[in-house]
């Protein structure tokens, strides 16, 4: 794949999970498609990918969801 940032043919598809806060809630959104770059290593999303995930954000209830359990890192 052709990256959009340097133009070499070193970009790679792969399935990140991307997290975000709604108030107090923490939302993981598994399997999102990134476009990751082997050769300037670059990371970025298609226009596709953004409007699906302003859909989840926008209504996370419309979509399957699980509870996980989250710990706090201890502070040092």
């Amino acid at each position: 794949m052709i990256c959009d940032h340097c133009g070499k043919n070193e970009a790679r598809l792969r399935l990140r999970p991307e997290c975000y806060r709604k108030g107090n809630e923490l939302f993981i959104i598994e399997d999102v498609p990134i476009i990751c770059c082997r050769n300037c290593g670059q990371d970025y999303l298609t226009a596709e990918t953004v409007h699906k995930l302003d859909a989840i954000r926008a209504d996370p209830g419309k979509f399957e969801m699980r509870s996980v359990l989250v710990a706090q890192f201890p502070p040092a």
